[in-house]
């Protein structure tokens, strides 16, 4: 019973932060935060990391990464999206059966699937954020992708589908399954961290620009 009223106080606390979180939006963050969450918009940044690993690693070490990066994102998903949300089926804010769907925000009437415990999306953008992380431990690329990977998170909570106890919940998953997958391709590869890491400014660059043409575009769009 006390585990209960605790769980339920946890649920009712992630509630009041989401609510407060996703009614502060405006017409120009919903177009910018629904460009930000798409998955097709960042190709170009995640070419531009497979750039820095083919400009400064083996090919063969760059396909040990890519097959890693690969399977981080397959078993966070998975994870997430097999294992755990059919056995929590915890609603989406956004979903019609959930008490307080009529209180949530939504954008461009996009409610997501059904169940959200845990984000996907923060497992798979964590997951790829850590793995970069372990991989090649430079500071700006880091805070970079961290940055980018967290703002993801946000803009879950501002298009109304997932709590902020369903983003951390992906996250740890991601951080998990980033971490394994790491250490395996070290044995595996032999990779060791490099001092110099050339090129290492390529996604920032990139991501960067991806981020300014979506405020470029959520700017003309409110016009």
């Amino acid at each position: 019973m006390i585990l209960l009223d605790i769980l339920n106080q946890v649920v009712d606390i992630d509630t009041d932060i989401f609510l407060s979180i996703n009614r502060m939006h405006s017409p120009f963050f919903d177009y910018f935060m629904s460009a930000y969450s798409g998955k097709w918009i960042w190709v170009p940044m995640y070419a531009a990391i497979w750039y820095v690993m083919l400009r400064n690693f083996h090919w063969k070490v760059t396909l040990f990464c890519m097959i890693g990066l690969a399977l981080v994102i397959t078993i966070a998903d998975q994870t997430g999206a097999t294992l755990i949300r059919p056995y929590v089926e915890r609603l989406r804010p956004a979903n019609l059966e959930n008490p307080i769907s009529n209180m949530v925000h939504i954008v461009n009437g996009y409610r997501g699937g059904r169940y959200g415990f845990p984000s996907c999306h923060a497992a798979n953008t964590f997951g790829l954020a850590f793995f970069i992380w372990f991989l090649f431990r430079k500071r700006w690329l880091t805070v970079f992708i961290m940055g980018w990977a967290l703002l993801t998170c946000y803009s879950r909570i501002y298009l109304g589908v997932h709590f902020p106890g369903d983003l951390l919940a992906g996250t740890l998953i991601g951080l998990i399954a980033a971490y394994i997958v790491y250490r395996l391709f070290q044995k595996v590869s032999g990779h060791k961290t490099m001092e110099k890491v050339p090129h290492i400014y390529a996604p920032i660059l990139v991501g960067g620009l991806t981020i300014l043409g979506i405020l470029i575009y959520s700017a003309v769009m409110v016009l």
